[in-house]
């Protein structure tokens, strides 16, 4: 049997492409800018949380689209437990959060998504206490029997809060837990800048998840400011981060950048995939 040359996989997310296109159209344009597979988004707007709900005849929309560009939605992002999180002290908001990750598991079973990334918050927009950090970790076992039944991983993104901002922290909950379908998945972006505000040594820091990376994410940052940057504007060290990574056997990374309305944004799409290649060679 032939095997493939190729050792690591890069994707796009999707809310680096402008909000309008259609599933095929949005497979078409990451395939043509050279990246290997697109990462779905579901995050707290109505708009996207709503394809949940969809029917199966909805879901089988996405499904072809697939099998018609050949390319794959193979990991994706839930960033809608921010509006919804797994913290919070209200009960009707912590079932929700539930039902949230329970269809998000099922559409990504249904679509053949291996990995969702969580967002590590116990609480976004209110204030966390001890209280919110308990009913996170009881809720997240729960997430953790739902994701074994289905068989997809979860990975904890390192954010932008003091919550979960390294992958120290993020294991925390990973050793509590103790499944295999809960590990980290980070942002390299986001662990620059923790290291920068704690002083810290990143790849140590990485070190901590060896056994538990399940991806990774490649986002550019500077001190204080976490999104909207051109790649090589910051002080991420991509070729760094990137081999410590794969060292540690992550092998999928995923561009994380936001369409900001420029009309060339599939060349912008094109001259990222450059720009890593040139960095990382992956």
């Amino acid at each position: 049997m032939a095997t493939s040359e190729k050792t690591c996989n890069l994707g796009l997310y999707e809310k680096a492409m402008p909000g309008d296109l259609s599933f095929v159209q949005m497979l078409q344009a990451a395939g043509q800018a050279g990246f290997d597979h697109v990462e779905l988004s579901i995050d707290e707007s109505d708009r996207r949380l709503a394809r949940l709900d969809w029917d199966r005849d909805q879901w089988r929309q996405i499904a072809a689209a697939q099998n018609q560009v050949g390319l794959a939605f193979r990991t994706m992002c839930l960033s809608g437990h921010r509006k919804y999180p797994l913290g919070h002290p209200d009960p009707a908001v912590r079932r929700r959060s539930l039902d949230i990750m329970e269809k998000a598991l099922a559409l990504a079973d249904f679509l053949g998504i291996r990995i969702i990334q969580l967002a590590g918050y116990d609480v976004y927009y209110e204030k966390g206490d001890a209280q919110t950090r308990a009913l996170f970790q009881e809720n997240l076992a729960r997430c953790a029997d739902m994701a074994a039944r289905y068989g997809v991983l979860m990975g904890f993104e390192t954010m932008e809060t003091p919550f979960m901002d390294t992958v120290g922290k993020a294991m925390g909950f990973v050793a509590a837990i103790h499944s295999p379908y809960l590990g980290v998945y980070p942002d390299l972006g986001n662990l620059t800048n923790a290291a920068v505000k704690y002083q810290g040594d990143l790849y140590a820091d990485l070190g901590c998840g060896r056994g538990h990376l399940l991806a990774m994410h490649l986002k550019e940052t500077r001190p204080g400011q976490y999104r909207d940057m051109e790649f090589g504007s910051g002080h991420v060290d991509f070729p760094q981060g990137v081999e410590t990574a794969r060292a540690l056997g992550v092998n999928l990374f995923v561009t994380e950048f936001w369409h900001d309305g420029r009309p060339d944004w599939q060349d912008r799409l094109a001259s990222v995939r450059a720009f890593i290649r040139r960095q990382t060679g992956i």
